[in-house]
């Protein structure tokens, strides 16, 4: 509902709840181990699926792999056509979304967002300051030596990770190595 905009608030966090609770204990979709099996409807819908994505990892291997079809800007190409072919679906009424373009209420309808009080952010950097200071800061470096290290090679990174983590070494920290190491992203222009 809101988690577009912000935060969820609580309003929003009850309703997805609410809904999740109403299927399982009161729909009774729940009491059966296989409620739409053998539906042919839903045969024919995942049989057609599992042949889209088929083609579409077929194109990926054809390209050279996944790595090389992201250099070509194969997905973000296949993304971008995706987004507007569905947006002009439901510009035209083919395409039905409820509360966007059938059943809709007249005027704007205002969306309470959660607003965090910066008081709550002023803690947080306050903690991470602590615990910075708490740290064996000798360990830390190493940590992140050691990172960046692992991050060059073939390694598996996820257990140099955790070991930094057990380090006391920060989210912001392990990511500024990886930028260090690695670089960053940005998508080749579409357009």
């Amino acid at each position: 509902m809101d988690e577009t905009l912000a935060l969820p608030s609580e309003q929003a966090v009850t309703i997805a709840l609410r809904t999740q609770q109403i299927l399982a204990e009161e729909s009774g979709v729940a009491n059966a181990i296989d409620p739409l099996g053998g539906s042919f409807l839903v045969e024919r819908l995942t049989n057609g699926m599992e042949e889209k994505a088929m083609a579409y990892i077929q194109k990926i291997d054809d390209l050279g792999g996944m790595v090389e079809a992201v250099k070509k800007g194969y997905p973000q190409r296949e993304i971008i056509d995706a987004s507007y072919h569905y947006q002009r679906l439901l510009e035209k009424g083919e395409k039905k979304v409820v509360g966007v373009n059938c059943y809709t209420m007249e005027g704007e309808t205002p969306i309470p967002l959660l607003k965090i009080d910066p008081e709550v952010e002023r803690k947080q950097v306050a903690r991470t300051r602590e615990v910075r200071r708490k740290r064996n800061g000798k360990r830390a470096g190493q940590c992140l030596d050691r990172l960046k290290d692992a991050s060059r090679s073939t390694e598996n990174l996820m257990p140099v990770i955790l070991e930094a983590v057990r380090e006391y070494v920060t989210l912001g920290e392990i990511c500024d190595a990886f930028r260090e190491t690695l670089g960053t992203y940005s998508d080749p222009a579409m357009f």
